[in-house]
């Protein structure tokens, strides 16, 4: 037993007191070794955003924002990422609940084909849409020849694109929630007369609609961001396929000033992402 002080308390020499401070005394201390590296990347990823920041030409923005050019890119990019979110729900939930729910031979593998574009440069992502869905691809001739249908540099072509690197961030967030959801509930519905379908509409899809809607939100502004596939596959054109990143890396060969108001436009975008998903990523953690 620790000694008493005349007070009462405990004596401040008490080896169990000093263990159990301890733990909280080293999460409060951050090694140099490691602190030196975390502040070096830190540094990294923000001084170019307030490089961006200090460098805006914040007297002539209202001017470079409000140009038709910068409002059509606006529209344009606001309907295609908004429509390449839709079609990634209608074919990316069905596919993230057969990944999750049902077992398959080569599962594994279709998962690793459905997350590649994720890690395959949008540039190659386009010369692969080129040549499936273009005038003479595997599926685009046929396409055209049955049905008079040309995707290639056209605003479909832009949806296509977005689509095709967007849609892998909706299926692996509602597959991560499918599989967090308890499936007892679908087996329960069953046992009651549902068929698996309905059971998936009046049951699954309320459980994992948090994770469709943060799915969503991160295809959409993927989507919005998408460059390397859009200019590969639709072009470079204003009014019909010239989204936003298009529009800036247009505009930082003639005009600086506008591409950095182009810029800031997709930074609060971004940032009102981030701040849209940070409730849902805290109750993750």
């Amino acid at each position: 037993m620790s000694k008493a002080s005349p007070t009462g308390t405990a004596d401040r020499s008490d080896p169990r007191r000093s263990a159990a401070r301890t733990p909280a005394t080293a999460r409060r201390r951050v090694p140099l070794p490691l602190l030196v590296p975390a502040l070096l990347g830190l540094a990294f990823l923000l001084v170019p955003l307030l490089a961006l920041l200090l460098r805006a030409p914040w007297r002539s923005l209202p001017e470079q924002l409000t140009s038709p050019e910068v409002w059509e890119a606006l529209r344009l990019s606001l309907v295609c990422a908004t429509a390449a979110t839709a079609l990634s729900l209608v074919v990316g939930v069905p596919l993230a609940w057969v990944l999750a729910r049902t077992e398959f031979r080569g599962r594994g593998l279709v998962r690793a084909l459905v997350t590649l574009p994720l890690v395959l440069p949008p540039v190659v992502g386009g010369v692969a849409l080129l040549l499936a869905l273009g005038r003479n691809g595997v599926v685009g001739q046929w396409l055209d020849e049955w049905f008079g249908i040309t995707l290639p540099f056209t605003t479909t072509g832009v949806i296509l694109a977005e689509t095709f690197v967007a849609m892998p961030f909706l299926v692996i967030s509602v597959e991560g929630t499918l599989r967090a959801a308890d499936p007892r509930y679908e087996e329960a519905a069953a046992t009651l007369g549902a068929s698996r379908f309905t059971a998936f509409r009046r049951v699954t899809l309320p459980l994992i609609a948090p994770g469709i809607a943060a799915g969503s939100v991160l295809a959409w502004a993927r989507a919005l961001g998408e460059f390397g596939a859009t200019i590969t596959f639709a072009g470079n054109f204003p009014g019909r396929t010239q989204t936003m990143p298009l529009a800036v890396y247009l505009a930082l060969q003639n005009d600086p000033a506008a591409a950095i108001a182009l810029s800031l436009v997709l930074l609060a975008v971004s940032i009102a992402v981030l701040a849209g998903l940070r409730d849902r990523w805290m109750r993750t953690a």
